[in-house]
């Protein structure tokens, strides 16, 4: 009997969302949609952030992925980017968990490891492994979208093993498992 599985893949961003859905049969990846929600157009921080949640739940209520895999933000020199990711992605993830699937988050250099084989790779290097590895006939103008489709890639590479990064399967899990940003 066959095995199927489908992973979807989050970038989160509030100027451009990027996803990719991937089908697992039988340990098998199979590609199925990668895309992106373009958010610049919007100035307003909470319509976006709506936005990401609404076209998260539509991902997941036409999809019905079985996990999300979502690229963790990164602190880099701007703390409030930063604090912008962490919202986008907060978002996406509370869409997910409101529909009780299971959330892995992935580091960036993680995610381009599995990918590449480099954590440092640039994303044109990662969005020409994907379209290698999942024989992409092309690839898009904005890799936002291949890099949502490389966090779902690195999650089906990643399943079974120890440290896949940190997983939610609910609000209880995680609050379990982050009692510090709960209290505060």
């Amino acid at each position: 009997m066959a095995t199927e599985k489908i992973i979807l893949g989050i970038d989160p961003g509030t100027t451009i969302m990027g996803f990719g859905i991937i089908k697992v049969v039988n340990k098998q990846m199979q590609f199925v949609q990668m895309n992106e929600l373009l958010l610049r157009k919007y100035s307003d921080p909470y319509t976006k952030l709506k936005l990401i949640f609404d076209r998260t739940l539509e991902l997941i209520d036409t999809y019905h992925p079985d996990e999300i895999a979502i690229e963790a933000p990164f602190y880099g020199k701007n703390v409030q980017s930063m604090l912008k990711l962490g919202r986008a992605q907060g978002v996406a993830m509370a869409a997910g968990l409101s529909r009780q699937i299971p959330i892995t988050e992935y580091m960036p250099k993680k995610i381009k490891m599995a990918i590449t084989g480099n954590g440092n790779a640039s994303k044109e290097q990662v969005a020409k492994m994907l379209q290698s590895v999942l024989q992409l006939k092309s690839l898009p103008k904005n890799l936002d979208s291949t890099d949502g489709l490389a966090a779902a890639v690195c999650h089906f590479y990643n399943k079974g093993r120890v440290d896949v990064g940190k997983s939610y399967t609910g609000w209880e899990a995680f609050v379990k498992q982050n009692p510090k940003k709960v209290n505060n």
